[in-house]
């Protein structure tokens, strides 16, 4: 899953499932492993037309794959893979080979499509799971979690998923906010999705993080104002016509009361204060 929508999003995501279970807002989906559940509707509502779940653009996206030097035949598991663009579109540009997983069927669904549509249906695979129980049947050369690490509670247990996966000498894709200003009140710190300041590191403290783990971050690309605003801002107008849609929805107060503050929230605190990057590492 996407995540930021940021990290805390996601947690907010799967914590919502229970509640919303209750209410009637998620569908039971029966799989090999059981009864399994989607993602909240209201989640869907926001990202249903995202190609990205994540504050990227597609410019950002073809800049990754390029400076990661992808080559035919590169295999790649992407855990909370969203709407599958990553794979998709570097199996398009880069004969890139691979697995999506996410557990959303809404977003499955769309990578399926996508993968029709670009002409690499026969070069990968989106599966509906839990990307945090996933096992990979064979390693992999890149092994990928963009914008969800809370699927293994924070950076450094998400990376221990992923590493289950990857070949010797692979590489981890992990994509993390981070704070570029430190947040001065609870405020901003609620704002950005967080319970505490600690949720994030800073860019050094990220960076250095990671080589406390024993990785060298070996190239990585970060968001900017644009990106984010791609990311987020369109969630207004996806809100507003389903608002428009369905009136009567037992979801329409919500996401009206929502659609009245989320964008001054956005301003005020997220677009200053939080960052967001995709970081490859190596093991040392």
């Amino acid at each position: 899953m996407r995540g930021v929508v940021a990290r805390r999003q996601g947690v907010r995501a799967r914590n919502a499932v229970d509640g919303a279970a209750r209410r009637g807002y998620l569908t039971d989906l029966t799989s090999r492993e059981g009864v399994s559940v989607d993602l909240p509707r209201s989640f869907v509502i926001r990202e249903r037309d995202h190609r990205i779940h994540n504050p990227f653009t597609a410019g950002k996206l073809a800049t990754l794959g390029r400076a990661l030097r992808l080559r035919p035949g590169t295999t790649l598991l992407d855990l909370a893979c969203g709407s599958g663009e990553m794979l998709c579109q570097w199996s398009r540009a880069h004969g890139v080979t691979g697995t999506g997983v996410d557990i959303s069927t809404v977003f499955v669904d769309a990578a399926r499509a996508r993968a029709v549509e670009l002409g690499v249906a026969g070069r990968v695979a989106f599966v509906h799971g839990d990307a945090a129980t996933y096992t990979a049947e064979v390693e992999v050369d890149v092994a990928a979690c963009v914008g969800a690490t809370w699927i293994g509670g924070g950076v450094a247990g998400t990376i221990g998923l992923l590493e289950r996966a990857l070949r010797p000498g692979g590489l981890l894709l992990i994509g993390e906010p981070f704070w570029r200003v430190d947040p001065p009140d609870e405020a901003t710190v609620t704002a950005c999705h967080a319970t505490a300041r600690e949720d994030f590191h800073d860019l050094p403290g990220l960076v250095a993080l990671f080589g406390s783990l024993g990785f060298d971050l070996v190239e990585m690309v970060l968001a900017d104002e644009d990106s984010w605003d791609r990311y987020v801002a369109a969630q207004w107008l996806s809100v507003r016509r389903w608002l428009d849609a369905h009136p009567d929805d037992e979801l329409a107060g919500e996401l009206r009361a929502e659609l009245d503050t989320a964008p001054l929230r956005y301003v005020r605190y997220q677009r200053p204060h939080l960052g967001w990057g995709v970081f490859a590492l190596m093991r040392r």
